[in-house]
């Protein structure tokens, strides 16, 4: 990983201030690793029609994948006060592309945890011989 844990937190954190949460309150920031160095953001987009509300993990990996990334290391999460932990939708968006990759979530930079996909979601659904 080029970057630590830590570091990817912080950009989690920083985006956070951008979410748009209005109904929850509860705003989150991710910041998402390629292979290749990069790091894409996402926060957490609310709507009133709830069902159209977008978590800040599938927001960066929306806008990697946009981009043509295809290949992610790692994403760290964050959201203020509590371990901000992907939720099940999230999980199995992130499977698609990255079975393996690390989850990085905690309540300060200073108590991480750094966990893998398969550690969150042990049995992921994936569709043999799909094209990525």
């Amino acid at each position: 990983m080029n970057f630590q844990p830590s570091q990817l937190y912080d950009i989690a954190q920083t985006v956070s201030r951008n979410a748009y949460a209005p109904y929850s309150g509860f705003k989150v920031g991710a910041a998402l690793l390629t292979e290749d160095g990069r790091v894409y953001s996402g926060v957490n987009i609310e709507n009133s029609s709830y069902g159209a509300t977008i978590c800040a993990e599938r927001t960066a990996f929306v806008k990697a994948i946009s981009e043509g990334e295809k290949q992610f290391t790692a994403i760290a999460v964050y959201a203020e006060g509590e371990e901000a932990i992907p939720c099940g939708i999230c999980r199995q968006f992130m499977y698609e592309f990255a079975p393996e990759i690390m989850v990085i979530t905690g309540t300060s930079r200073d108590e991480l945890n750094v966990r893998t996909l398969t550690e969150l979601l042990p049995v992921g659904f994936s569709l043999k011989g799909g094209k990525k």
